[in-house]
């Protein structure tokens, strides 16, 4: 039986939050944030991992935000028990530190529906924006249907055979400039196929499965933009290139595509695909304006291939929230794309880029997440012989 109560002749539904740190002030402020919307309760506070286990048995919220450095248990072990025994929607505070975005990332891996960097604590227009971003996250997550997740299934990773070098997220506001890697065994400049993926709320998790499967020398790039933070991307890249047998890199400007290697669009940043005057393909990365709210934006990668008829274009929309890549989807099966997947409905976290992509006859195929990486791999390696 849910806590959520909706009122008798109303539209407004009251959600019961449970609020997890261990400072007693900032369980104040998110509390307090959380409050200010008339939809939410907080409901109870925990002060480490093995309270809010206890208090998500006891109180059956319907979501919690959860710390993740915490005395006793940490926030990632309580996810796992939480996700495990008792299914319930976490939003992860997370902090900005690089050390944070990874534990984050993880975090999103085992369950966890979404994230929000935590307040400052000033009263400022900062702690207005991260009230208005904690507010549409749970407007989000007490909408997700919850399914457990065993734990062994959180730490499932493929050994990789070799060690590649990963460029630096650059601080400053100019644009990035790819830097020497290392060579890449199997990877090739010359490609006659691309993969080009777009995802949002639930992407890492996703991104994990799919990118996971995909074979050693893969004989296309994979662009991937996933709707995250800076810094946060970068510690997406590493994380799926360390569970994964291609390599995986977040985008330089001008890295030139190979194959068997995935580009992640970097947190701020447009991501398209241009041929120079050699015709070989690269990457370019634009501070234009966002699109749909997005920067990176999957319609803009999208629509980078349109006119790359050349390529077989093969093209994904995994879940999350909105319609982003929807459009671009259905313009590159217009321009002839072999491929175009939607993620089906029973495996998203959020059924919206994916639902605006079938809606709109964008999508050839509509597949479980556990069918995405076959089905690329089937298309791709099918068509080469």
């Amino acid at each position: 039986m849910s806590n959520k109560q909706i009122e008798e002749g109303s539209s407004l539904a009251t959600y019961n939050i449970l609020v997890v740190d261990d400072s007693v002030f900032m369980r104040k402020i998110v509390s307090d944030l959380i409050s200010e919307n008339p939809q939410y309760k907080v409901i109870g506070t925990a002060k480490n991992g093995q309270e809010a286990i206890e208090q998500v048995k006891l109180l059956r919220p319907d979501a919690v935000t959860m710390d993740v450095e915490m005395p006793v248990m940490n926030g990632l072990d309580a996810l796992h028990h939480i996700m495990a025994e008792q299914p319930t929607p976490v939003i992860m505070l997370s902090s900005l530190t690089q050390e944070g975005a990874a534990e984050t990332i993880k975090a999103l891996e085992w369950g966890a529906v979404d994230f929000i960097r935590k307040p400052s604590g000033s009263i400022s227009l900062d702690l207005y924006k991260v009230k208005l971003l904690l507010h549409e996250k749970l407007h989000m997550a007490v909408r997700t249907k919850m399914n457990a997740i065993p734990t062994s299934q959180a730490h499932s990773q493929i050994p990789k055979t070799n060690a590649f070098s990963l460029p630096v997220m650059n601080a400053k506001e100019t644009v990035r400039q790819p830097e020497s890697k290392a060579p890449v065994m199997q990877a090739s400049a010359n490609f006659n196929h691309v993969v080009a993926i777009g995802t949002s709320t639930g992407g890492p998790r996703a991104l994990h499965q799919v990118i996971s499967n995909i074979p050693a020398g893969f004989p296309a790039p994979i662009l991937i933009v996933q709707h995250m933070p800076p810094n946060f991307t970068k510690s997406l890249a590493q994380r799926l290139n360390d569970i994964s047998q291609i390599r995986v890199v977040e985008a330089a400007d001008g890295d030139v595509l190979h194959t068997a290697t995935a580009y992640v669009a970097p947190g701020g940043w447009h991501m398209v695909v241009y041929k120079d005057t050699n015709r070989t393909y690269k990457i370019r990365l634009t501070k234009d304006e966002p699109v749909s709210g997005h920067r990176p934006s999957v319609d803009v990668m999208f629509d980078s291939l349109r006119s790359m008829t050349e390529l077989k274009r093969h093209v994904v929309l995994m879940t999350g929230m909105g319609s982003d890549g929807a459009k671009g989807m259905l313009s590159l099966r217009q321009s002839g794309a072999t491929t175009t997947i939607a993620e089906a409905e029973e495996t998203c976290v959020v059924y919206g880029m994916p639902r605006a992509a079938v809606e709109n006859q964008a999508a050839m195929h509509v597949l479980p997440q556990q069918d995405i990486a076959v089905r690329l791999s089937k298309c791709v390696l099918n068509e080469m012989n």
